[in-house]
């Protein structure tokens, strides 16, 4: 199998002598935003955290996609957080794209280096630093976790992309897989954040529309992705979010695999809203 590979944008202008034009679109069903678009000028800062800047790629809008946030984080040597997260209420995906990290949940210290993966419950405690001496880059997502009576908090997860087995969809030959790092018959998540990977020639052979909230950060590779009734081409670094219901198809016609980073909400009641008459 082919060592992954993963891409992390570092910023910088470009010339005053470079076209507008650019692929960045923002409807009323999809955004994609291009990997171009992630410039110093667009960066944000957090508080309680040293020496680190971010990108936002997407967060919590009204009659868009609502449930989550995701950034890019950039972390330089000697940087990081000890009070990360200040919402008691979020829950947090973490994966490394470039360097290493090192987090402190609940007293456990772990190194997540390239490829690594962690999920952190609501509530818990933990802090991250980079103690390497080169940049570090990684996704963050976060969502409000939706507690159901009886069922107890998902536990924490800490592995890497490495050491998880891709699974194939049915009936694809294995062109087209989804590594899973939490059980999707786990009933105590309520989001997933997988890796889905197209070998060349792989497709999704039908325009998926349901429920799910998306968020899709190429990893490696490029494809011409369906965003409801548009076919946009992509490639690495771009990122790519979905109200519910946006249908959504992909080929992938190579030379390379087509992988993304994938964030969809799961396993909820759709939420009512009860009004007075």
């Amino acid at each position: 199998m082919a060592q992954p590979t993963y891409y992390a944008p570092t910023g910088g202008h470009p010339g005053q002598d470079q076209l507008l034009t650019d692929r960045a679109m923002f409807t009323d069903a999809y955004a994609v935003i291009p990997k171009g678009t992630m410039r110093d000028i667009v960066t944000s800062n957090l508080p309680f955290w040293e020496n680190t800047r971010l990108w936002v790629l997407s967060r919590p809008l009204s009659g868009f996609a609502e449930t989550f946030s995701q950034y890019i984080m950039e972390v330089q040597p000697g940087g990081g957080s000890d009070q990360p997260e200040t919402d008691a209420n979020a829950q947090g995906v973490l994966f490394v794209v470039e360097g290493a990290v090192t987090l402190t949940l609940d007293g456990a210290v772990h190194v997540l280096e390239t490829g690594g993966y962690a999920y952190i419950p609501a509530g818990s405690d933990w802090t991250l630093h980079n103690r390497a001496d080169e940049t570090a880059r990684f996704h963050w997502v976060r969502k409000a976790y939706e507690a159901v009576p009886g069922l107890p908090a998902p536990d924490p997860i800490i592995t890497n992309e490495r050491n998880v087995a891709p699974i194939p969809m049915p009936g694809t030959d294995g062109r087209w897989a989804t590594t899973r790092f939490a059980d999707p018959q786990d009933l105590r998540h309520d989001m997933h954040v997988n890796i889905v990977t197209f070998e060349p020639g792989g497709v999704i052979p039908f325009a998926e529309t349901h429920v799910m909230e998306h968020g899709l950060y190429v990893l490696e590779g490029k494809a011409v992705y369906r965003l409801n009734q548009d076919w946009v081409e992509v490639e690495a670094g771009d990122y790519m979010w979905l109200r519910a219901f946006c249908p959504q198809a992909c080929y992938a016609g190579g030379p390379g695999r087509f992988r993304y980073l994938l964030y969809k909400d799961v396993n909820r009641h759709m939420p009512l809203s009860l009004t007075k008459r």
